[in-house]
């Protein structure tokens, strides 16, 4: 009895042996086989304002809002729309004709300072008073309408900056015909 007893013992510790070695080699291959658990996706998507929203943007800018705001939101009031390509593409090109444009009404306004500053001087005739003084003074519909007789050109009174002038002599007015152009005209004042 002994015997079988010993036997029985050393076939269990044999047994556990090789299982704790087949354990070693499923540990092994399970430590290959590892899974790492990712971070939630934050779900972001690029977006174009088709009108200005306050606190968010101006009209035409590229934004990245959350899906949910997009699509509770932005998309179904019609507010905004997903970038795509072609939008970009187009986008794209509407800019360049906004700047073809933007170059085309500055080379205009160029022209028409050289020619502004080529005439000389624009004559005015007031009534005289004392001396120098004339009745009334010369505002900046007076050289509107001057340069509109003159020169054929509509040119808007509120680009016209001139100093005050209440007598004869000869003066200096800027118009400012675009942002980057200012062309100067010279008026002579005389008295009748």
């Amino acid at each position: 009895m002994a015997s079988t007893a010993t036997t029985c013992l050393l076939h269990n510790y044999s047994l556990a042996k090789s299982t704790n070695s087949e354990t070693a080699k499923l540990s092994e291959r399970t430590s290959i086989l590892t899974i790492v658990a990712q971070k939630k996706a934050k779900k972001i998507r690029k977006i174009i304002l088709k009108e200005d929203i306050t606190q968010l943007g101006k009209k035409g800018e590229l934004l990245d809002v959350k899906a949910g705001f997009f699509r509770n939101y932005l998309l179904p009031l019609g507010m905004a729309q997903i970038v795509t390509p072609t939008l970009l593409k187009e986008m794209k090109m509407e800019d360049e004709r906004i700047e073809a444009e933007k170059q085309r009404v500055k080379e205009e306004a160029l022209q028409l300072a050289r020619i502004f500053e080529t005439v000389g001087a624009f004559k005015v005739k007031r009534k005289g008073g004392k001396g120098k003084q004339i009745f009334g003074s010369v505002t900046s519909q007076d050289l509107v309408d001057i340069i509109k007789a003159q020169l054929q050109r509509e040119v808007d009174k509120k680009v016209v900056s001139l100093p005050e002038i209440r007598e004869t002599g000869e003066y200096v007015a800027e118009l400012k015909l675009h942002p980057d152009v200012t062309a100067r005209v010279r008026l002579t004042v005389f008295a009748n």
